[in-house]
């Protein structure tokens, strides 16, 4: 292994910049197992109201074993076989974080007491699912998830283009179900509430399903087409363009990101050409080929 001192000076500030993305996202991460927990411990297991996912599962299975195992280890044991799924169908790093996550999210369940903060089941259904789709949308707007259903609506998304929280809300139907008939149709329809506020804050908060339209018009084309290139894997068209008040020669850009990649294009453009004009706009829809992951 090479010592830190045979690096250039880009090769540090490089390597420097991946460490710090690694400890921001393990900080989300964290944040988001806490957040969920304190959603569940502190508003939905008060109230018998259940959360989305393998977490719900967790928490009615836990239900309907007594208690006697804990809504945080079966958690764990649930997201097992998913985990081998994720780390096949949707990325190494993404699953060693998810799988961080969960591991995470089961020690906060296990440490942190469960106290009911209202008598009220619909502040608790409500107030429950907007913190725990806030810790979900955070994990998964940094490269993770919770786990469990998190990671199989990320492969229904990826394969369809759709929106994540769709598919939360989707595969929560056997949730919603399971708990009207075991515990009576009220506390399904308040587990329905919370899956809905879950479902949009998730999809207000994970966006990477929106395309953007990026209109650049430069005189540094070659130069922005290789900076871009180096770090988006998108394509781009470019057409003849001229300036109508000073008959300059430029080059119009376009190319099609997602509302993810859009901090990371803004960043390229202002290395490369301060002076370049781009115009965002809002894309409808797409056909033809386009990468999803």
């Amino acid at each position: 292994m090479k010592s830190l001192t045979t690096y250039s000076e880009n090769d540090r500030i490089l390597l420097g910049g991946i460490v710090i993305l690694h400890v921001k996202k393990i900080i989300v991460v964290l944040i988001g197992a806490v957040l969920n927990a304190i959603a569940m411990n502190f508003f939905l297991i008060p109230a018998n109201v259940y959360a989305s996912g393998f977490t719900g599962t967790a928490q009615l299975l836990s239900s309907i074993f007594g208690g006697y195992i804990s809504t945080g280890i079966l958690l764990f044991i649930l997201n097992i076989p998913v985990t081998i799924l994720g780390w096949f169908k949707v990325g190494k790093s993404f699953t060693i974080y998810s799988f961080f996550s969960v591991l995470s999210m089961s020690i906060f369940l296990e440490v942190i007491p469960i106290i009911g903060v209202s008598q009220d089941i619909l502040l608790n259904a409500v107030f429950g699912g907007v913190i725990a789709a806030v810790g979900v949308g955070l994990t998964l707007k940094w490269g993770a998830s919770t786990g469990g259903m998190d990671i199989i609506a990320m492969v229904l998304s990826r394969m369809n283009d759709k929106p994540v929280g769709t598919y939360f809300f989707t595969l929560n139907s056997i949730i919603i179900i399971s708990a009207g008939y075991l515990y009576g149709w009220e506390k399904a329809l308040y587990t329905l509430v919370a899956l809905y506020a879950s479902t949009r804050v998730i999809d207000a908060i994970h966006t990477r399903h929106e395309k953007l339209t990026a209109m650049i018009i430069t005189k540094k084309a070659d130069e922005l087409k290789q900076a871009i290139y180096s770090k988006l894997v998108r394509g781009i068209t470019t057409v003849p363009a001229k300036g109508a008040f000073t008959n300059e020669n430029k080059e119009l850009m376009i190319i099609v990101i997602t509302r993810y990649e859009l901090f990371e294009l803004e960043q390229i453009i202002k290395e490369v050409d301060p002076k370049a004009f781009t115009n965002i706009v809002q894309t409808a829809g797409i056909f033809g080929f386009f990468r999803r992951d």
